[in-house]
């Protein structure tokens, strides 16, 4: 068959009888077809991920470290076919999905100098008088199999921040890929296998929910790593038993432009941050709070360079705004806008969608308890709020149970301080929007949003167990 691209379990590639044909959500035509794993591909692909770990944990740093600078390779001379791939199938706009394709060539690059630097310590123990004459080493070990089920919206640089850390560590990883974006997490299965990483030590199986369900509570992952929604993630917890978790659970983050920010460049980040790629990102822009003194010439830049924000065919250089990835999810935030038009917001631009395509949507005069402020919206729409002091502001970004990142446009350091230590969120980002993330800092929320960290040496710390030795030197 054309264009088909099977699936990777166990170090085998497979076709099974439930093919998937994989749409482009703009204009809904078929990328290729692929397969879904059923309990059978499944077994196989966890059980080589038990059996694998035995080579995996045996390898050298230095091992590590050049199959992941091979796998960094490879994304770099495949990077336009992987970036197209990532426009189609995700409908990221292309000059998004090229950007994602670098940071993924950095994130096996970072993770393969990490990997070198997995260093432990020595504790001398005679701060008692017992431990006289008695050392501590300390050295990380590998925890065992990894699970990771991976969101559409990164379909490569977030799976590459849960096989990255694991291959670094010393893990074998299954990889459950996002039923939307398969074909990129597939690819890059490939790209793993071919470089010298152990046989079925990597498998990338698009599942059932159900199968994947019964994967989280199979006690022979050790570790389970998840992006998505906060109602899975806390659910899928539940499941996953005794092992160790990493949940990133998504945000509706704030911004807060202070009366002495330089307002031309918080309006210019702002609007990047809210609107790039429909705002399907974890960390975009959503509820943004303005000093009353500000406001209105605030108010006028951001709608100025909104109108500058073109949306429409991904495969567009100039188009920052794709398409929304299903047609259930602009049905979704249509009603989330009638809602909050019909509860007395004031909508200063957009509004209106082109099929899966909803244009660059600012409102004010929204309440806190409206679904576009309290909820995650996922699509490009920016609320704008006044509000009278930094305390009230940083009260504001406080009022949600979302806890990713936040921003602060400031040039006041005190008042950037008090807002790294007041504000309930992973990330706190001055002079810049909430959605500013590098690839090796570490990365994670609070409350809702989810608990451990990403970022290379961060995730390799939850994917490892810290063992002591102790030494009695008579």
């Amino acid at each position: 068959m054309a264009n088909e691209h099977p699936i990777l379990a166990g170090g085998r590639r497979v076709r099974t009888t439930d093919e998937m044909a994989v749409k482009n959500p703009y204009d809904g035509s078929t990328v290729a077809v692929t397969y879904l794993a059923g309990d059978a591909e499944a077994e196989a692909s966890t059980a080589a991920a038990a059996e694998s770990f035995a080579a995996t944990r045996k390898m050298t740093a230095a091992e590590r470290a050049d199959a992941l600078h091979r796998v960094s390779s490879q994304i770099s001379q495949r990077a336009e076919e992987l970036a197209r791939l990532i426009s189609k199938e995700a409908g990221k706009p292309i000059t998004s999905s090229r950007q994602e394709v670098q940071r993924s060539i950095f994130t096996f690059q970072y993770a393969a100098e990490e990997a070198r630097r997995l260093h432990g310590e020595i504790i001398p123990l005679d701060a008692q008088p017992l431990g006289r004459g008695h050392v501590c080493l300390v050295r990380r070990f590998p925890i065992g199999p990894v699970l990771g089920i991976t969101p559409f919206n990164f379909p490569l640089n977030l799976v590459a921040h849960k096989v990255a850390p694991a291959m670094a560590a010393g893990n074998p990883i299954v990889v459950k890929p996002a039923p939307q974006t398969p074909l990129t997490a597939l690819l890059l299965g490939e790209i793993v296998s071919d470089s010298g990483w152990p046989a079925g030590a990597i498998s990338v199986i698009p599942a059932p929910n159900g199968v994947a369900e019964r994967m989280v509570a199979d006690d022979r992952y050790k570790f389970f790593s998840f992006t998505g929604s906060a109602a899975v993630g806390w659910r899928l917890k539940k499941t996953a038993g005794r092992k160790k978790t990493a949940l990133e659970l998504g945000g509706n983050s704030g911004a807060v432009v202070h009366h002495d920010a330089n307002l031309p460049y918080a309006a210019e980040r702002i609007a990047l941050g809210g609107f790039g790629y429909a705002g399907q990102s974890c960390i975009s822009v959503q509820r943004v709070f303005v000093h009353e003194s500000v406001y209105d010439e605030f108010k006028r830049l951001f709608l100025e360079r909104v109108a500058t924000v073109r949306a429409g065919d991904p495969m567009d250089e100039s188009v920052l705004v794709g398409p929304l990835i299903s047609n259930r999810d602009a049905l979704r935030l249509g009603d989330w806008l009638k809602e909050a038009l019909g509860g007395g917001a004031r909508l200063l631009c957009g509004g209106a969608f082109n099929g899966p395509v909803m244009e660059p949507t600012v409102l004010e005069n929204t309440k806190p308890e409206m679904k576009v402020n309290c909820l995650e919206v996922f699509g490009p729409l920016v609320t704008l709020t006044p509000y009278a002091d930094a305390e009230e502001a940083l009260k504001a970004v406080n009022d949600s149970e979302f806890g990713l990142q936040a921003g602060i446009f400031t040039n006041d350091l005190g008042l950037a301080f008090r807002a790294w230590e007041t504000l309930d969120v992973g990330g706190v980002i001055v002079g810049n929007a909430p959605t500013f993330r590098m690839d090796h800092m570490p990365y994670g929320g609070t409350k809702a949003s989810g608990q451990g960290r990403e970022g290379l040496r961060y995730a390799m710390e939850e994917m490892t167990e810290p063992k002591s030795m102790v030494i009695n030197l008579p």
